[in-house]
């Protein structure tokens, strides 16, 4: 018996020291360094294993991000390449103009592009009145003789003092901007025979008004043109009308109002 006991105590020994064994074998496996040292490319480093010596690799040729494909090339910058191999301009919308579209292009001129060429496009925005650089008068013949894509350009890259507000426009929120300015023009050369029929024609004043504007919003003065098409409301002292048959785009209609009564 007593030797029997003394083989199971040394069989049990030599397995102990055999779990130990395999314990240590698994912990030096476990602190081997192959993830660390495992061969790879560091960026912005050189490298022998190509054949540029270059450890980032350029794109694959014609590789294009999500989102980014940008297929139709007018849409995005505005110009198209003509036969003589320059970029043109061109007058042409890549979509269709809509009343919603003429509705968001007001909204984002009246937030971005206010300032210096005010509401009526007449390049005397606030910031002007105040000291800033002049403004383009949207109603010049230089402006009204532009295509409307130069309109979508300049909001892309900006043109002299103007910074680009590409961060702010999206290229659909650039050409709806880019359509309204059109309608601006549009309705500033526009005659008594292009109101519609049946549409009545409203003073600014009354329309500031009705929309609750400050009272000493005041109508744009009518230029001749206007004055000539309703001589019955010239008698009458009437200063101005709302823009619905404006007046010859050669004429400059300051949107001038008499500033408010200081804080006492």
């Amino acid at each position: 018996m007593a030797q029997s006991s003394e083989i199971r105590d040394q069989r049990s020994v030599r397995r102990l020291i055999a779990a130990a064994g395999f314990a240590v074998l698994l912990f030096t496996a476990g602190c081997r360094q192959d993830m660390q040292d495992q061969p790879k490319m560091v960026p912005q480093r050189g490298t022998e294993f190509f054949a540029d010596h270059r450890g980032a690799r350029p794109q694959v040729l014609n590789t294009v991000a999500r989102g980014q494909l940008h297929e139709d090339s007018y849409f995005y910058t505005g110009v198209v390449v003509g036969a003589n191999g320059y970029r043109e301009e061109q007058n042409l919308m890549p979509f269709p103009v809509t009343l919603q579209v003429l509705q968001r292009g007001q909204e984002r001129f009246n937030i971005y592009c206010t300032p210096c060429h005010s509401r009526v496009g007449n390049g005397l925005g606030e910031i002007v009145e105040r000291g800033y650089k002049p403004a383009a008068n949207l109603h010049d013949q230089v402006r009204t003789a532009q295509p409307i894509s130069h309109y979508f350009y300049v909001m892309t890259h900006g043109y002299g003092a103007m910074p680009d507000y590409s961060a702010q426009l999206t290229p659909e929120d650039r050409w709806a901007v880019a359509a309204y300015i059109r309608a601006l023009q549009l309705s500033q050369a526009a005659t008594a025979q292009d109101v519609p029929a049946g549409v009545q024609v409203q003073e600014l004043k009354a329309i500031a008004e009705a929309k609750g504007h400050p009272e000493y919003a005041q109508p744009w003065a009518l230029p001749a043109t206007a004055v000539q098409a309703y001589p019955a409301d010239a008698k009458q002292g009437t200063p101005g009308m709302a823009p619905a048959y404006p007046a010859d785009p050669k004429i400059s209609i300051p949107a001038s109002k008499p500033a408010p009564a200081a804080a006492k």
